[in-house]
């Protein structure tokens, strides 16, 4: 999912899972893991600075259509043909419900503390220093540095997802190279010629990727984000077109799958619904805050809309052939060649628009503890070693919906479910909360912790299993659909 980041030269909010920058922010500010006093100021009482409810509205979307759209097919596919699209529905209703919470929670501490704004880290901090539980209150910091690891662990993890995504992509480009033909409507077979093992196409992105990273102005990047936003909304485009047509007879498909690989829906669910971080730059940047809820549930609901149709369409479309992607189940012919190239290119582009985030919380840590003149040197010695990292766990983990599903259970459902309805728990306790409220956000958080541990643990286990099985061959046959 990309997350449009809004900032001001006063606030730097990196709660979110992917950047989109649109103005730029000062380098070396963000340290998310230590408090810090601020001069918080609501960018919508300036008219130069502020959106509207369609601007806010599109960045709301640009927020949460990312790669995860992509991998819903095969989510559905785990969950069943039936179950799968009710689920969604109900985890894009507790999403939705989640990010509102958020903002409640926010505004709430902001007239309690007489500040401006907050982001994420500091509402949870806040609210664990007004708790009546002297255990919270002096824990408060560790409320800020829970959700800056968190974010981190979703920054680094999303970084590995790309890599394998452009692996896997350019990989099958690359060996149907010779067999692709202009031919879309043809359903012969393409033999597929074995260049080298996905492990090798994603070492060979790791020097372009550090190149990418080394770009440390976000004003730079913002052409490059544009152009990544359009080559994934054409693909995405052109990707509905093929799978709105020719849909085989579905009664074959399970209705409900096992349980032992609904986790991993959960996790590569819950990892396209996790764009909660964006909601409260989005609305403090409006012109009129109050348009926001309004702005909340029509952009989320279109986004669950299409959610729900990627993955219910992909799925009947494609039925168990169903690939980590979509993209790697379109036909070998070059209209949609150009539609993995085009989306690889996008990914390309915001995985250094996302990787900024991480790297902002974590390199001024480093170059604080250095000379002036050995700033530059760390900094980008940060970088190029969060990179490497990044890319030794996608060769360690080169199953692309694994690697989401294993992302999504361990630090997007933190962020998305468990962490928002005990903020809420703790912002209005002490005023008075009903139980049945509380008996809510109880289920909610437990619903998002069952996930976190089923899911992560079903994803370990898959990896081993499947890496225990693992064998290669030097040439595969795909039937083009």
């Amino acid at each position: 999912m990309d997350t449009t980041r809004l900032t001001t030269d006063a606030y730097n909010d990196y709660s979110s899972t992917e950047a989109s920058p649109i103005e730029e922010n000062p380098p070396g500010m963000i340290n998310s893991f230590v408090p810090r006093p601020r001069q918080y100021e609501r960018l919508g009482e300036h008219g130069s600075s502020s959106t509207t409810w369609l601007q806010t509205l599109i960045h709301l979307l640009k927020g949460n259509i990312g790669t995860g759209l992509l991998g819903l097919p095969l989510a559905v596919k785990n969950a069943g043909i039936v179950l799968g699209p009710l689920s969604l529905v109900v985890m894009g209703i507790i999403a939705v419900h989640c990010m509102d919470l958020l903002v409640k929670c926010a505004n709430h501490i902001c007239q309690r503390t007489q500040r401006q704004f907050v982001d994420y880290g500091d509402a949870v901090m806040y609210s664990m220093e007004a708790s009546t539980s002297p255990w919270l209150r002096d824990r408060a910091a560790w409320g800020r540095r829970t959700v800056g690891f968190f974010l981190i662990l979703t920054q680094l993890g999303f970084c590995c997802v790309y890599f394998v995504f452009l692996a896997d992509n350019i990989k099958q480009v690359v060996e149907a190279a010779n067999g692709t033909t202009n031919n879309c409507s043809s359903t012969a077979a393409v033999l597929l010629k074995d260049s080298m093992d996905s492990r090798l196409y994603i070492l060979s992105f790791l020097p372009f990727l550090i190149l990418m990273v080394f770009i440390r102005n976000l004003r730079y990047l913002s052409g490059f984000s544009l152009l990544a936003n359009v080559a994934m909304l054409g693909s995405v485009v052109m990707i509905y077109q093929y799978i709105c047509r020719d849909i085989p007879d579905p009664t074959h498909l399970s209705y409900a799958a096992s349980w032992r690989t609904y986790p991993l829906f959960f996790g590569t669910a819950i990892f396209a619904f996790e764009g909660i971080g964006v909601v409260l730059p989005l609305e403090n940047k409006m012109k009129i805050p109050h348009q926001f809820p309004v702005v909340l549930y029509v952009g989320m609901g279109f986004v669950t809309l299409l959610y729900i149709s990627m993955g219910t369409l992909g799925y009947l479309r494609f039925g168990s052939d169903i690939k980590p992607s979509i993209t790697l189940n379109l036909p070998n012919c070059w209209f949609y060649q150009s539609v993995k190239l085009l989306y690889s290119l996008g990914i390309f582009i915001s995985f250094a628009l996302q990787f900024y985030v991480a790297a902002e919380i974590i390199v001024p840590s480093a170059t604080s503890q250095v000379g002036e003149r050995w700033v530059l040197l760390v900094d980008l010695s940060v970088r190029a070693a969060l990179v490497c990292i990044t890319c030794v766990l996608a060769i360690l983990i080169p199953r692309l919906d694994l690697v989401i599903s294993l992302v999504g259970s361990v630090s997007s459902s933190a962020l998305a479910l468990i962490i928002p309805p005990l903020l809420e728990i703790t912002t209005y306790y002490s005023e008075g909360l009903s139980r049945w409220v509380v008996a809510k956000d109880v289920l909610i958080s437990l619903l998002g912790f069952l996930g976190f541990v089923l899911g992560t643990y079903v994803s370990i286990w898959e990896l081993i299993v499947s890496d225990s099985s693992a064998g290669h061959i030097n040439a595969t046959v795909y039937a083009v659909q």
